[in-house]
């Protein structure tokens, strides 16, 4: 097992592993309220990814790989996986696009 302290490489070791082999590839998370961490785990037997963390802010980047893992199995492993990342950021923009001082 190899916990990746790098949330930038554990995405792209992750999509790797998925595209590598869909069909025999497990994602996993699992949070412990005692300890206050959220484990997660990319495997297809061979290879085991982990992603290890304690602060409440990546529970957003968490979201954002379950829409990357959701749209390579819903689309298949050739999906292009910017979009699903993507449309959360632009969603964003258009919420803060009506804050501020009106003209």
């Amino acid at each position: 097992m190899v916990y990746i302290t790098s949330w930038d490489e554990f995405v792209d070791r992750s999509v790797q592993l998925f595209r590598a082999d869909p069909e025999s590839t497990r994602y996993c998370m699992k949070y412990r309220h005692c300890d206050g961490k959220l484990v997660l785990k990319v495997t297809d037997n061979r290879e085991c990814l982990k992603f290890k963390t304690d602060q409440a802010q990546d529970a957003k980047k968490m979201e954002k790989l379950n829409n990357i893992f959701f749209t390579l199995m819903a689309r298949g492993p050739d999906a292009d996986v910017v979009e699903a990342a993507g449309k959360d950021q632009m969603e964003a923009q258009a919420v803060k696009k009506g804050r501020g001082r009106k003209q």
